[in-house]
């Protein structure tokens, strides 16, 4: 076994592990910060994330819609305090990105361009094409090299905590090529692990998130809430799970069943005109969207894939001109993984 003595220790290289470790430093430049990552952080699944992020920008919005969307599309679920929060420190963490050289998507005349996502009553979301996470996470790493004392052990799988009186003393971990343990003697520990979207057959999520962050958490005494709000994307491919983004819908794509009929006004988020509408139909929340795919597929109204059921995704309507601009990833997607090429043919979804 080896010891590595350090300040803090973050579990996690995506991009809230690199983000907390760029703040932890930023706080105290004296502090060694031990970055732990299952993979390589350029392969942390934050890459997949192709949307873009929220933050209010344009002067027809504010923080109060902001807010509402984000609370209304929670069913009223959520902690209103951290969302409060949130939505008031978005904008900034979006400028700071740019800062940092994260090419946001901008408009003709240089300001930033914004989009609807689900959910949305303004447009909101910064994107950098549809490969934003890449271009996020490709940005925090990027700085996360300026700073000498972020030390990184990447391919290192966190085995466990040490924890003495109720304090983090260190975190244990495993070196995957070699299987020698690490033990990583620390001040303070930062889990930034993830979710657990593959106990599910059908997810989007890469191979590893598997919630070894949360189980090693919960061993220790750690309280987990609300792990019952597993969100279902609603447009992935079938089989592979291969994530289309949900900016296909915030640029005008459409959703519609084996007869070509727009079903989702069927189910609470119509009517379909005028479109666009926001907030309703296709830009309704993803819970909502998933629900409705569900009875779709109960009615036997779906289109049928050798990877299963399935309904379509039409953008076609949007012209090629627009889905290469601004859908270059899907249209290579589409292309590869399902033979369609999405200026002249529906994707199927699910």
């Amino acid at each position: 076994m080896q010891f590595v003595r350090t300040d803090v220790v973050v579990v996690g290289g995506g991009g809230a592990g690199l983000r907390a470790a760029i703040a932890a430093t930023e706080s105290e430049p004296t502090l060694d910060v031990a970055l732990i990552s299952k993979v390589v952080p350029m392969r942390s699944h934050t890459v997949a994330a192709e949307g873009g992020s929220a933050g209010v920008v344009r002067p027809d919005d504010s923080l109060d819609h902001h807010f509402d969307d984000t609370v209304s599309g929670g069913d009223w679920l959520c902690d209103q305090d951290a969302v409060e929060y949130f939505v008031a420190h978005c904008t900034e963490e979006m400028v700071q990105l740019e800062h940092w050289g994260c090419p946001w998507s901008r408009k003709q005349d240089g300001h930033i361009n914004v989009r609807f996502f689900g959910g949305m009553k303004v447009q909101r979301t910064w994107f950098a094409a549809d490969k934003s996470g890449f271009h996020i996470l490709h940005t925090l790493f990027q700085t996360s090299l300026k700073y000498p004392r972020i030390t990184r052990s990447d391919e290192f799988f966190c085995a466990d905590l040490l924890v003495e009186t109720g304090r983090v003393r260190g975190v244990l971990a495993i070196e995957i090529a070699t299987g020698e343990l690490f033990l990583f003697e620390c001040k303070a520990a930062i889990f930034c692990t993830g979710g657990a979207g593959r106990v599910f057959r059908q997810n989007t999520n890469a191979g590893i998130v598997t919630g070894d962050g949360m189980g090693i958490a919960y061993r220790h005494g750690v309280p987990l809430r609300d792990m019952e709000f597993m969100q279902w994307h609603p447009t992935a491919l079938p089989g592979t799970g291969i994530l289309i983004t949900e900016a296909c819908r915030g640029e005008g794509a459409i959703l519609t069943n084996k007869d070509g009929y727009r079903y989702l006004q069927d189910y609470g988020l119509g009517p379909p005109e005028p479109f666009p509408r926001v907030k309703a139909m296709e830009l309704g929340p993803r819970d909502r969207l998933s629900q409705a795919f569900w009875y779709e597929e109960q009615k036997g109204r779906t289109v049928a894939t050798s990877q299963g059921a399935a309904v379509n995704l039409v953008l076609r309507h949007l012209g090629a001109q627009k889905i290469h601009e601004r859908l270059p990833l899907i249209t290579e997607v589409a292309k590869t993984f399902m033979g369609v090429d999405p200026v002249t043919a529906p994707i199927p979804v699910r």
